[in-house]
C-alpha cells in the first residue's frame, strides 16, 4: 500500500490553476512524533512551506492542535500550553519572512478541556499568554460513537452537559472560538449546543464527521441521508462555520491512498463535488472554508493537487463567494489580518 510519501505524491504533477487567488488555509498541524507510527512523523515549518509553496497563493495558515509537544509535567490541564508555546516559535520564524511570503500559523488553535467548566478560564489565560498575538481559540473534539471501531474521544452526550456548556460560555466571554470534530450522527447534538451558546463562534471540522468505513461502510443511502439532515440542521445556527476538507482521510471511504499513482485534481474535484456543494448550499459560502487538513490528508494527495481541485470545483461560483471559500470566511472566523 503506497499510503503517502513525497516520492509517491510526486508521481502526479500539475500546473497551478489561478495562481493569484488568495488563500488562507485554516487547518493544518505541526508535530514531531518520535515513537508513534504515523505516515508523516515529522511535520514542521520546512515541511509545511514545501507543501504550501508549490504555486498557490497561500497567504496565511491556521494551526490546529494535534496533541503534540505537551509539557511533560505540571498540572494535567495545563500541559497543552506547551504545544502553543512550540507553535508560537514556528509562527515567529515564518513571520520573519525568511521562509517566503506565507505567514504560517497566523492563527493558533490550542487545546483545553471544556469539561472543566468555569475552571477552564485559567487554562485559556495560560494559552493566551503563550501566544498573545496569535492564539484564537481551542479545539475540543467530542467524537463519540457506540461502535468500537470508531475512536471515541469523549463520553456520550458531552455537548449537552452543564460543565461543557459552562466551559463554552467562558470561551465565548473571552472572545475565543471553538473548533470541534465529531461523528456525523452527533450533528443534531451540535445544533442544539450551538443554540444553547449562541455567542460562541463554532468551527466544525472535516465535513461534519462523515464516515463511510467500518460500521458505516456500504450503507451510503442511509449514511448520506443522515449526514445531509445533520448538516441542514446547522443552517439555522449562524454561529456555526464548516470546514470543507478532511476528504483525504481513509474514513471517508474513497481509498485514494491505496492507488499506485495519486489522484489528480480533475477527478478529485468531481468526487468531492456532491459533498462540498451540499454544505455550501446549506450554510452558504460565508460560513464555509476550504481546508487542507495537512499532513493528515497528505496520505491521499498533495496540497497542490487539493487546491487545484478546490479551484476546479468552485469555478461556477461568483467571484465574491469563491473569495469567501478560499480566504475571507477563514480570515474572519480566526481574526487573521495577515494577507
Amino acid at each position: 500500500m503506497p499510503y503517502g510519501g513525497n516520492d509517491w505524491l510526486a508521481l502526479t504533477q500539475e500546473a497551478t490553476l489561478e495562481p493569484e487567488l488568495p488563500i488562507c488555509d485554516p487547518h493544518h498541524h505541526f508535530w514531531d512524533f518520535r515513537s508513534e507510527r504515523v505516515p508523516y512523523q515529522r511535520y514542521l515549518l520546512h515541511e509545511l512551506i514545501a507543501d504550501v509553496g508549490a504555486g498557490h497563493n497561500v497567504r496565511s495558515t491556521v494551526f490546529i492542535e494535534a496533541r503534540a509537544m505537551y509539557r511533560p509535567d505540571g498540572p494535567e490541564e495545563l500541559r497543552p500550553v506547551g504545544e502553543v508555546e512550540f507553535v508560537q516559535g514556528l509562527a515567529a520564524a515564518s513571520a520573519s519572512g525568511q521562509y517566503g511570503p506565507c505567514r504560517a500559523a497566523a492563527g493558533i488553535v490550542g487545546r483545553a478541556d471544556l469539561k472543566l467548566g468555569d475552571r477552564v478560564e485559567r487554562v485559556l489565560e495560560a494559552l493566551r499568554a503563550a501566544s498573545p498575538n496569535r492564539f484564537r481559540g481551542i479545539r475540543h473534539t467530542v467524537t463519540w460513537d457506540p461502535h468500537p471501531e470508531i475512536e471515541s474521544r469523549e463520553k456520550e452526550g458531552v455537548l449537552a452537559t452543564a460543565e461543557y456548556q459552562a466551559g463554552a460560555r467562558v470561551l465565548a466571554r473571552m472572545g475565543l472560538s471553538l473548533d470541534t470534530g465529531l461523528c456525523f450522527p452527533q450533528l443534531p447534538e451540535l445544533a442544539a449546543f450551538a443554540k444553547a451558546v449562541p455567542d460562541l463562534t463554532i468551527i466544525l471540522n472535516h465535513l461534519g464527521g462523515l464516515t463511510r468505513v467500518g460500521p458505516y461502510a456500504n450503507r451510503d443511502d442511509e449514511v448520506l441521508d443522515a449526514w445531509r439532515r445533520g448538516i441542514a440542521g446547522l443552517a439555522p445556527c449562524p454561529n456555526v462555520n464548516l470546514k470543507l476538507g478532511g476528504i483525504g482521510m481513509p474514513r471517508l471511504g474513497f481509498d485514494w491512498h491505496t492507488r499506485a499513482k495519486p489522484i489528480g485534481s480533475e477527478e478529485l474535484a468531481t468526487s468531492m463535488a456532491p459533498l462540498m456543494s451540499y454544505c455550501i448550499e446549506q450554510l452558504g459560502p460565508d460560513r464555509c472554508m476550504f481546508e487542507s487538513n495537512f499532513p493528515v490528508d497528505k496520505v491521499s494527495f498533495s496540497h497542490h493537487v487539493l487546491f487545484n481541485a478546490f479551484k476546479r470545483f468552485s469555478r461556477g461560483y461568483p467571484a465574491a463567494e469563491r473569495t469567501a471559500l478560499f480566504h475571507d470566511t477563514a480570515a474572519r472566523a480566526y481574526r487573521i489580518s495577515a494577507g
